[in-house]
């Protein structure tokens, strides 16, 4: 049984701590159901990292949602695609005709800098904050394979060009190498314009069967895991077993493979993540992650654009919501909608979500999806 998204939404994405999360829900849902040319859903599954309690039912009812199963998920970064994910089983099962997928995050009001580890964790006790995290997936890339510091900026060169043809998104100026280079030290190297910005923003879709409508995409997979140990016994740095993994599940569901992919929305909460995470999607040999920025195929224009969003470094990292504003830009991308940053021709679509933060795992979960073709 084919699953389609019939509409998408999302709010702005920025520093809005005068909105509270339900008015945030309220844009990306209200945009979602009108795209989707319905007034109602079945059931709705939310996604959301560090909302309060009831913080799905407070945004459902304040757009006339109520009396339905509302099921609310934590799942780290991928908190929203795996509301997508189980949004799709649901539909795939008969469970339900019409589900909403919705993600919610309200971050400037309670964070000043880096997300802390639970405290029992061991991160918390030596420090390791996911910065820290990444900063050394950087290093050990950076002697492995010879990356360079310019090699990193020019992901983040990359997506702040996108990010600005974005109306939506946080971070909307063109940032230049030196400007990336110089700016503050967070974890080195990674610097402020290499890691996404806490932001506040909700995205939403509306699942259903296939309809007769051309405006529908088609769901060709979605693959949820959870990361394995993280020990000595992986080769890789932290996040790319999982990333492989997954998107192993999702190819196979799809009966596709990377170069059968025309536009992608992955996971580049720092620019390590982008290369590391392109190379696990199958889009780059180990190592080469940085040739796919450098010679213009992750570009718009290039072969295969990466983040024509401007991805989490530009939009905005609002973790509930991140990964189905993933979806609603492929979405967009697949209809022939994104405007100045249209991926021409783009038929089939990938999004990659990954979350961690729990101590020795290889990522609380990773999500994939493959859209259109």
């Amino acid at each position: 049984m084919t699953v389609s998204i019939w509409g998408v939404g999302t709010s702005m994405f920025g520093r809005q701590p005068a909105r509270l999360p339900a008015q945030l829900a309220w844009d990306a849902i209200q945009e979602a159901l009108e795209d989707a040319a319905v007034d109602g859903v079945d059931a709705a599954y939310v996604g959301t990292v560090f909302g309060a309690p009831g913080v799905a039912q407070r945004a459902l009812s304040g757009v006339g949602i109520t009396g339905i199963p509302i099921i609310t998920v934590e799942n780290a970064c991928a908190s929203g695609t795996t509301a997508f994910h189980e949004a799709h089983a649901a539909i795939a099962a008969g469970r339900y005709e019409r589900v909403l997928a919705l993600g919610i995050e309200q971050m400037s009001t309670l964070f000043d800098g880096p997300i802390t580890p639970e405290t029992t964790d061991s991160e918390q006790a030596s420090g390791l904050l996911l910065p820290a995290l990444y900063a050394l997936s950087a290093s050990r890339y950076m002697a492995d394979y010879g990356m360079t510091l310019s090699d990193l900026a020019q992901v983040a060169v990359k997506n702040s060009r996108h990010g600005s043809l974005n109306p939506r998104a946080q971070r909307r100026r063109a940032v230049t190498e030196e400007e990336i280079l110089s700016s503050r030290p967070i974890a080195e190297p990674l610097t402020l314009f290499q890691c996404a910005g806490l932001s506040d923003a909700a995205a939403a879709a509306v699942l259903g069967h296939e309809r007769r409508d051309d405006r529908d995409v088609a769901i060709r997979a979605s693959a949820l895991k959870s990361g394995l140990a993280w020990d000595q016994a992986s080769k890789h740095v932290w996040g790319f077993d999982v990333v492989a993994d997954t998107s192993a599940i999702a190819y196979a569901q799809a009966g596709l493979g990377p170069d059968d992919i025309d536009v992608v929305e992955l996971h580049d909460a720092f620019t390590i993540g982008e290369l590391v995470t392109a190379e696990a999607l199958g889009l780059a040999a180990p190592g080469q992650g940085a040739s796919l920025v450098r010679s213009g195929e992750a570009s718009l224009g290039g072969r295969r654009p990466i983040n024509p969003s401007g991805g989490l470094l530009s939009r905005g990292h609002p973790l509930g919501a991140t990964g189905l504003a993933q979806i609603a830009e492929i979405t967009w991308q697949l209809r022939g909608e994104a405007g100045p940053r249209q991926v021409q021709g783009a038929r089939t679509g990938l999004v990659e979500t990954m979350g961690g933060g729990a101590s020795g795992i290889d990522g609380n979960g990773c999500v994939v999806t493959i859209l259109g073709g």
